[in-house]
Parts: C-alpha cells; structure tokens; sequence
C-alpha cells in the first residue's frame, strides 16, 4: 500500500474544496497536526477512512488513488446513486448529476455545488450555464425559479431533423392566439385526463360556443384532447379528455428565454464555429 498516495489525494481534495486542515481534522475528530502529517506522507487510521471519505464527498478507493472508471463501470456508478431514493429524492439526483457532468466540461473538480449558488443569487432567481460546441450546446437553468438541463448532440441531418414535413409557420400561427393558448394554460393547471365538456371554455374563459369549437378544432389537431361521444338525454355529446405533454412546458421555457434573454451566467463556454441549422 503506498501511504503517499492516501494523503495525496487527501491533500488535493482538500484544496480543491477550499477546505483547511483545520476544517477536516474539526470534521473527523483529530488535530491539524494529524491531518498534516497524513499530507506529508503519513496513514489514517482504517477507522477514520470513511469519514474522511463522506466529508470530501468521495468513495474510500478514491482516497487510495482508484478512479471510479477503475472501481466499476459507468452504469453501474449511475444506478448506484438511485437506490433506496423515492421519486422525487431520484429527480433531485439526476439534475445534480446533470450538473456535475456539465461542470466536469469546463472544470474538473471544481466544487462548486447547487445548493452554494442558489443560496448565492436568492430566491426567485435565475443563473444559466451553457456549453456551445461543434459537437452540440447544453443549456442549465438553475437557480430556484426554474431548474433544467437541456442536452442537443448536433444531428448530423438538420434538414430531415427540423424542417421534413413540419409546418412551423401553422403551428405558431396556432398558438399565438390567445385564446388558444390561455386554453392550453388552464387545461395544463387541471387534473391529467379530467374529462371535460366544451361549457367548460366557455365559462372559465368566459368566451361563445363558437370559439370554443375553434379552440377544440386545433388541440384536436395536434393530438391534445381526445374526444368521446355519449349519448345522454337522447342527445348525442362530446366529452374531451386533454393529454398534456411535457413539450408545451418546454416551449413556455425557451420562450420564455427567447424574451427574456438570459445574462447571468455561472459558466458558459462558447466556441461554436458551425451554424446551428
């Protein structure tokens, strides 16, 4: 076993976090005499390796100089983060995940987390991190008003990916109603797959009959509502059921930045000489 190795490591990581000695040896419950004599060639005790692990937010073979591509690989290293976690806790992993990868692209061990930048911009804020390259462009919103990851790889066929039989000129044109779209907005805010009449529209968007048809013609178009006939009173009628979808929400947020362009960036890397379509 190469004891220099151990307080190597120790000591890179260390500084890498901005933490002292004296924080480390608080931590594990030694002096900073004993976390300097590890630094300079010394050997924790076997007892202290996992907390000295746990604090510098690392595996105890990571100590000893093995990479986690030695240790096991890349799956495997994944689903270990997710298990014994429920829904939400598995979320919550994934997005920090996201955004280790993305700082790992501009630099590696840096320790800057989530939690220290949101506490840095406060809350309802928003700072964005994006990686524009040849090979592709991320795009990270954190902060506490909207957290997203955004990953384009760049397509190797743009036509056949963004324009091959695809109006968008209609789709817009559709959209930019504002009845059409508040239609979308109340819908959204509803419970998924609540069934619902046309008076529905009519009375929660206080418009006619007619433009509630209208505004069912077009969901109907782009597969948002599906329609079912009962016969009721002797009168056949339509019930609707609205399918959301998560790319309506996406939209809201690229929107969203198209208007409200972002300026406040954690990091962005911008060397992108091929033009995007």
């Amino acid at each position: 076993m190469n004891t220099q190795t151990v307080g190597t490591v120790i000591a890179k990581l260390r500084k890498e976090k901005s933490i002292t000695q004296e924080e480390l040896a608080s931590r594990v419950g030694v002096s900073s005499q004993a976390v300097s004599k590890w630094e300079n060639g010394g050997m924790p005790d076997a007892e202290l390796l996992p907390r000295i692990a746990d604090f510098l937010e690392v595996s105890i073979d990571t100590l000893f100089g093995r990479s986690l591509k030695d240790q096991c690989d890349f799956a495997q290293v994944i689903t270990a983060q997710f298990e014994d976690k429920n829904e939400d806790q598995k979320i919550q992993t994934m997005f920090k995940m996201c955004w280790e990868m993305e700082k790992a692209m501009f630099y590696p061990g840096k320790s800057e987390s989530l939690e220290e930048i949101r506490q840095s911009i406060g809350d309802g804020n928003q700072t964005y991190s994006s990686i524009v390259c040849d090979s592709g462009f991320t795009r990270v919103g954190i902060g506490n008003r909207l957290p997203y990851f955004l990953l384009v790889p760049e397509s190797k066929d743009k036509e056949k990916a963004f324009f091959d039989g695809i109006d968008y000129t209609a789709f817009f044109k559709d959209f930019s109603d504002q009845n059409v779209f508040d239609a979308m907005v109340m819908l959204n805010k509803r419970k998924n797959r609540k069934a619902f009449t046309d008076n529905l529209l009519v009375k929660k968007m206080d418009i006619d009959k007619d433009t509630a048809a209208d505004i069912i013609r077009i969901l109907q178009k782009y597969r948002l509502i599906h329609v079912t006939q009962i016969e009721m009173d002797d009168e056949e009628q339509e019930i609707y059921t609205f399918n959301p979808t998560p790319s309506f929400i996406a939209l809201l947020i690229f929107a969203r930045e198209m208007i409200d362009r972002p300026s406040n960036f954690s990091y962005y890397m911008g060397n992108r000489n091929q033009p995007y379509l």
